[in-house]
């Protein structure tokens, strides 16, 4: 079995917590009153935000250079298209959520940073209007992308459960075998 690269296995399970963790959170955190520890959960869920958006350019970069291993030969080609395009689809909502998210806090003029290290700069100046139309777009793109990230489970359930073919299994951390320490 042609396994992905333990980068990728790795990039790829640390950004599914923080990205499912994100959007849990921000369903939740909306309908909290007003409070220090509504400020609180926004702070960290910023921070966490901007890091998944650093950690997505590292996995495009990574993917660049490490094409992930091939679908099983009798893969339909409408199978390997959708994978294509559902991968690419992630991947561009994995940039735009933090990038949305990012665009808000800007036009609602708060000050950024990132895990109170450094000042991230605002992308747009403080503006009603732009900071609706951002929240709306964040708020869009949060219910595609749980959607897809629904579809993907679903693939590769299908995949190991139904075709009972490598596909879930490659993308698996590596478990260890009897023997390995003995």
């Amino acid at each position: 079995m042609t396994r992905y690269t333990r980068t990728a296995i790795a990039l790829h399970w640390l950004m599914a917590l923080a990205v499912i963790g994100l959007l849990g959170v921000g369903t939740w955190m909306t309908g909290l009153k007003p409070s220090p520890t509504k400020i609180e959960v926004y702070t960290w869920h910023k921070w966490i935000g901007l890091t998944v958006l650093l950690l997505v350019l590292v996995r495009v970069l990574w993917r660049l250079r490490h094409a992930p291993p091939p679908l099983p030969a009798g893969t339909p080609a409408w199978q390997r298209r959708a994978a294509a395009a559902s991968h690419g689809l992630l991947y561009a909502l994995l940039f735009a959520m933090p990038l949305t998210g990012w665009l808000q806090n800007s036009a609602a003029g708060f000050p950024l940073s990132w895990f109170g290290l450094f000042k991230v700069p605002p992308l747009v100046g403080r503006d009603k209007e732009s900071f609706a139309f951002w929240q709306g777009t964040h708020e869009v793109l949060a219910w595609l992308l749980a959607a897809l990230i629904l579809v993907h489970i679903a693939a590769a359930l299908k995949h190991h459960l139904i075709d009972r073919d490598e596909v879930l299994r490659r993308m698996l951390p590596a478990r260890r075998r009897r023997g390995d320490f003995e």
